[in-house]
């Protein structure tokens, strides 16, 4: 409607700011976060450049495979499969030698390689490898910056930067990719949720008017039929139809809503006039407790599906339903005296139908059994507890259609 669009608009609008918002937030550091550390170098560079350091093609080397190896081990630390990778611990190995040469070798500046290895292994190393690399490498770092005597730092304030640098960098980076998988979980989670009320609509749809457009055709014909000889029949017949398509509305508004609940008294009067006007006797014999609604509600979906099943393929003239209960456990039984179908090609229940409304009562914790009777006909057995869970996820939906 015209007055409905500004709204609309509105929600649209509020729908789009929620999903920029939703990719401005921030994410896990990427590798070039760590590069800029590279600068605690310059002391070791500018002793190079000015002709401080001995064998300076040696050291201008290490200097070079050093920022290599490091820019190499750090990219790889942010590719999970990389990071857990045989060359990944290699390339860290390579770049654990050079650093310990270049400080054993030329000490002072060149000391504050240890910071920098150790962030490279806090973006390769996970759990006890981590602690265990790391407090060795503080240990090295101090042994040596005392052994030297010439670092930038004491040998302890070294030690302690070694361990923190590595140990602060894996718990941003865990910690990162932990708050990325929850938002990819509850990404997936709505999606589920969204998949799952589509399906819940869709059966419950699909069931509702299947079975009350099988009741209506019934209902028209029987009409047709008595039409000629017996008007007042008729429009009693041409009255159950409006009333059954009111009642459509009612339960197709509900479904959409999805408050939907069944009924086992209400779905067996409905049964007793589908099956009168399709010209079958019904009966019906209930004993045991009051059933929890659920119970109810499920038992109200065999019914439905069972009368369905009977109307549209069953040639048979009788239809009874007994249900009995006792304190844990209730038993549905639907048989009829129609033509005996089939047997299923593959062992257990055959058809989509059935298979869906064995499952959706496996949930609540019951079973459900179909086919040929002893004495020939079709037979429908559910058991349920009597006080059934409803479905996770308030999912109304029923199975599809019975067909034997």
């Amino acid at each position: 409607m015209p007055g409905n669009v500004p709204g609309n608009g509105r929600q649209a609008r509020k729908e789009r700011r929620r999903l920029r918002n939703e990719g401005r937030r921030p994410g896990p550091p990427g590798p070039y976060a760590l590069l800029p550390w590279l600068l605690m170098g310059l002391g070791a560079f500018s002793n190079l450049f000015q002709g401080e350091t001995a064998n300076p093609w040696i050291g201008a080397l290490g200097l070079l495979a050093f920022n290599s190896l490091y820019i190499s081990v750090v990219f790889r630390g942010f590719v999970k499969e990389k990071r857990e990778s045989p060359v990944s611990y290699v390339l860290l190995g390579a770049l654990a030698v050079i650093t310990f040469g270049l400080a054993i070798g030329y000490g002072g500046s060149w000391l504050l390689f240890f910071p920098l290895l150790s962030l490279a292994c806090g973006t390769i190393l996970r759990h006890r490898k981590l602690g265990i690399g790391l407090l060795g490498l503080a240990v090295a770092a101090s042994l040596i910056a005392a052994w030297r005597g010439d670092g930038a730092a004491t040998p302890w304030t070294l030690g302690y930067g070694t361990f923190i640098s590595g140990g602060v960098t894996a718990a941003i980076l865990t910690l990162s990719e932990t708050v990325m998988e929850l938002r990819a979980t509850r990404q997936e989670l709505a999606r589920t949720a969204v998949e799952k009320e589509r399906l819940r609509f869709s059966r419950d749809l699909h069931d509702l008017l299947g079975h009350t457009l099988s009741v209506i055709v019934v209902k028209s014909e029987a009409a047709r039929r008595l039409a000629p000889r017996d008007m007042d029949a008729a429009l009693l017949q041409v009255t159950d139809i409006e009333s059954v398509g009111r009642q459509a509305l009612t339960e197709i508004r509900e479904a959409v809503t999805g408050y939907r609940e069944g009924s086992l008294a209400t779905e067996l009067d409905r049964a007793r006039s589908a099956l009168t006007a399709a010209g079958m006797e019904p009966s019906v014999r209930r004993s045991g407790p009051p059933l929890a609604p659920q119970t109810e509600a499920l038992l109200g979906w065999v019914v439905r599906e069972a009368v369905t099943n009977v109307v549209r393929h069953s040639t048979a003239t009788t239809c009874a339903f007994v249900v009995d209960g006792t304190a844990d456990r209730v038993r549905l039984t639907v048989t009829d005296d129609g033509r005996t179908p089939a047997p299923p090609p593959s062992p257990g229940i055959g058809g989509t139908g059935l298979k869906g409304l064995t499952e959706r009562l496996a949930v609540a914790g019951g079973s459900l059994e179909a086919g040929p009777g002893p004495s020939g006909g079709f037979v429908v057995t559910a058991e349920l507890p009597a006080d059934a869970p409803g479905e996770q996820g308030g999912d109304a939906s029923a199975a599809h259609t019975l067909s034997p």
